[in-house]
């Protein structure tokens, strides 16, 4: 408890440091008067005179000179920290208190009633009135310390009374009295000593409890303890904005934070559990009182709260005018009945409403609408993957409407109202897309949002709108026909819009654009899974979505929406192949090929397209119908080689172009060369030679065309990889085959590249030609040489192998230059 001054004693502390202050200005100006004097005479004689100011230590014996005079001692020198005052202070209190609780729970008994009550009186009023003296005296932290042992003393005297002179009265409903004769007798008393921090907040304190505690001895119901809650709330909030001292108000304000909720939730709890319009009545009346009060609250509060004060009454009263229509509406009405009073409060912030608090209503009503979609989400989202259970029951009949294409589990009678929450929603939107004004009240605009969120706007009232539509069917239980032709339909709004949109400067913004091809794409998944029932609407609706979203590409010129649209166009021509191959009774091997007219009429759209933007898009859409191809065949090897070579074929055509030859150009080759391997496999071909030399052969004549261009390119990565390819794998059959022709034929080509190597100063011929040609030989020659080995006596190897380290030894300096003469002679060529 820091010691706060009274500001006639704060005065006389300024003034007073105020005074020593000038003393020390004019010590400082006597000072500097002096030493510009004796800087003068310096200057006059040039030396020192006879007389002049001495600089140096003053002479042994003598004390130095201060012209400025003796420093004054501060006031704060000689008195103790505050902080240990506040220790002793607050141990005091402590022992105190302890010293008074255990009088009155353990010496009690010992004494009289006139005794105890004496003494117990004696002390309080003692306590109460000490602080009242101690103020006059300038002593403001014993005086609180004095106030807190007089609030638990008269706590004590509550429960002394409570156990001698009312003992059969209610624990409850004593202590609800009690409570209401603390909290007056503290306000007095705070009112009076107002100096005093504690005393105000624990009459708050005590405030809470009389009105909750006085309805729970009482056994009343439910909603009276809701309204004793609310008026406990409102007197909380009355005090927190008009209260005297921070205190006061924050202990307040964290019993607004506790009661006010509480209030609200038992008459949210009574509304939903009434089962008339006169049984709502009753909590429709607490929750909308709530709602009145909350709103004058923020009427005064700060911007922060304000903005809280706003969101609570507009949730409020939804809630008080909700409850009632729902009673009165059967179960699947009852969110629209409280949708409607969220959207209504969008009409109540058009009244003169502070700015921070009528956002807050716009924030409830945001949060009222935002649950009612959360509510009819999954619906539509049934609606939109019901059909994925017709993919494994493809072309057995169509069922006998919407319903049953979606599945029989989906409790439609209880999401009837679905459809319209979202229409409802939708059309708000739409409203306020089309008459887009800044929501105003009397002096400035509540909310000016820019175009972005006007954008957003038109965008949800799009999104929701035709989700309304798509669940309004379901709902109804439209035929199967219809349902398929309205779907379609949709996609074709949807698409239409997109169009307008993309196309129209200055239009509704990228967000409208982004949700029609969202929803779109997803409705044209949604038909297309509805349509697997029966074949003819499968190629029906797969050829009509292939159209409009061909159409559609070619409708509009923005290129990112051209792009998105051509690709769907070549998924649903995909689509569409494999359905055919599906009608031709093919097996899945059989209609790969055909799978593969989707991306060669991607190839021939990107020729003609050439350097559009949307060419490559077009071009990169063919690849998952060529991957579905090779899934296909994947079962049976040779129409595998079929499908993987006409793969190459489709690259080799992209790559006759300039700007794609690098990429798909070396895709060709690859898929090449993987034809080639699976038709070898196929053919139950096991040399390797059949397999590396397709691939020898053009890495090879690559390597001829790029020393062409560059001769200065080196010879391992112009022909190394091709060489490596063949040699390797070749050198490590002919280690392990015991015919001769395979090592006979490998060595030749060995020394063949050799000699080439070294005629043509290539690195790489040389050493790996050289390398294999070696490996090659000592294979040929390992069962002679070991033959001889057996038959020489054993005293002749040790003895050769000394006789050729004594001819290394001997010259093992010409050795030396001989290998450095081939390192060099190495390192020279390419």
């Amino acid at each position: 408890m820091e010691h706060v001054p009274p500001p006639a004693e704060e005065l006389a502390l300024l003034d007073r440091e105020l005074a020593q202050l000038d003393a020390r200005r004019a010590q400082l100006l006597t000072r500097r008067a002096w030493v510009v004097r004796a800087l003068q005479l310096q200057a006059r004689a040039h030396a020192p005179a006879p007389g002049a100011p001495h600089w140096g230590p003053p002479p042994a014996g003598r004390p130095p000179v201060q012209p400025w005079g003796a420093v004054p001692r501060t006031a704060g020198a000689s008195s103790a920290p505050r902080s240990a005052q506040n220790v002793l202070l607050t141990l005091g209190g402590l022992l105190l208190t302890i010293a008074a609780i255990a009088f009155t729970l353990v010496s009690w008994g010992s004494m009289g009633i006139a005794g105890r009550s004496a003494v117990l009186a004696l002390v309080t009023v003692a306590a109460l009135a000490a602080p009242a003296v101690l103020l006059r005296r300038k002593l403001m932290a014993t005086a609180e310390a004095l106030a807190a042992l007089a609030l638990v003393l008269t706590l004590l005297d509550v429960y002394a009374v409570h156990a001698v002179a009312a003992p059969d009265v209610d624990g409850l409903a004593f202590t609800a009295v009690a409570s209401a004769v603390l909290a007056a007798l503290w306000t007095a008393y705070g009112l009076a000593l107002g100096r005093l921090h504690l005393p105000l907040p624990a009459a708050v304190v005590f405030a809470q409890w009389p009105l909750l505690l006085g309805a729970w001895a009482a056994d009343a119901p439910a909603i009276v303890v809701g309204w004793a809650l609310l008026a406990t709330a409102v007197l909380d909030g009355a005090i927190a904005l008009w209260g005297k001292g921070l205190g006061v108000r924050i202990t307040a304000g964290i019993g607004l934070a506790v009661t006010g909720p509480c209030a609200l939730l038992v008459g949210l709890a009574q509304s939903l559990t009434a089962d008339s319009p006169l049984g709502a009545f009753l909590p429709g009346a607490l929750l909308l009182t709530a709602a009145v009060a909350a709103l004058a609250g923020a009427w005064h509060a700060p911007n922060g709260f304000a903005r809280v004060g706003g969101a609570v009454a507009g949730l409020a009263a939804v809630a008080a005018v909700g409850g009632v229509l729902r009673s009165a509406v059967p179960g699947p009405w009852h969110v629209p009945a409280y949708l409607l009073c969220g959207l209504a409060l969008l009409f109540i912030v058009r009244a003169r409403l502070p700015r921070d608090a009528g956002r807050g209503v716009l924030l409830a009503a945001g949060v009222v609408v935002s649950g009612a979609l959360v509510w009819a989400a999954p619906p539509v989202a049934e609606v939109l993957l019901g059909p994925v259970t017709l993919v494994t029951e493809a072309w057995e009949g169509a069922p006998e409407g919407f319903r049953g294409a979606l599945g029989a589990s989906a409790p439609w009678s209880l999401t009837v109202a679905a459809p319209v929450v979202l229409a409802v929603v939708a059309g708000a939107l739409g409203a306020a897309y089309r008459w887009w004004t800044p929501l105003t009240r009397v002096s400035a605009p509540l909310l000016s949002p820019g175009a972005a969120v006007r954008g957003a706007a038109g965008a949800g009232a799009l999104g929701l709108g035709w989700g309304a539509l798509l669940l309004a069917a379901a709902t109804l239980g439209v035929p199967y026909p219809v349902a398929v032709v309205v779907e379609t339909v949709l996609v074709a709004g949807l698409l239409a819009v997109a169009v307008w949109s993309a196309g129209t400067r200055g239009g509704p913004g990228v967000g409208v654009t982004v949700t029609a091809l969202v929803c779109a794409a997803a409705g044209a998944v949604s038909v297309a899974l509805l349509s697997l029932a029966a074949e003819a609407a499968t190629y029906a609706v797969v050829g009509a979505l292939m159209v409009l979203f061909a159409g559609a590409a070619l409708r509009t010129r923005a290129v990112p929406v051209q792009a998105v649209l051509a690709v769907a166009a070549v998924v649903w021509g995909t689509v569409l192949t494999v359905c055919a191959g599906r009608s031709l009774d093919l097996a899945p091997h059989e209609a790969a090929p055909l799978v593969l007219v989707a991306p060669a009429l991607t190839v021939l759209l990107g020729a003609r397209l050439r350097l559009h933007p949307v060419a490559l898009p077009v071009e990169l859409a063919g690849l998952p119908g060529a991957l579905v191809a090779l899934g296909l065949a994947v079962g049976d090897a040779p129409f595998l080689a079929l499908v993987l070579a006409l793969c190459g074929v489709l690259a080799a055509g992209a790559a006759v172009r300039p700007e794609r030859r690098r990429a798909a150009g070396w895709t060709a080759a690859v898929l090449f060369v993987a034809a080639t391997w699976v038709r070898l496999a196929a053919s139950e071909v096991s040399g390797p030679e059949a397999y590396t030399l397709p691939v020898t052969v053009p890495a090879l004549l690559i390597g001829v065309l790029r020393r062409r261009k560059d001769p200065e390119a080196s010879s391992w990565t112009a022909y190394g990889p091709g060489l490596a390819a063949t040699l390797l794998p070749s050198l490590a059959v002919a280690w392990t085959d015991p015919d001769w022709l395979r090592p006979l034929l490998l060595g030749v080509a060995a020394l063949v590249i050799t000699l080439l190597g070294a005629k043509y100063r290539l690195r790489a011929l040389l050493v790996l030609g050289g390398a294999v040609l070696a490996v090659d030989a000592l294979h040929e020659l390992a069962p002679y040489v070991v033959q001889v080995a057996g038959a020489l006596p054993r005293w002749v190897p040790p003895a050769l192998a000394g006789l050729l380290l004594l001819a290394v030894g001997a010259t093992y300096e010409q050795r030396l230059r001989d290998a450095r003469r081939v390192k060099d002679a190495l390192r020279r060529m390419r």
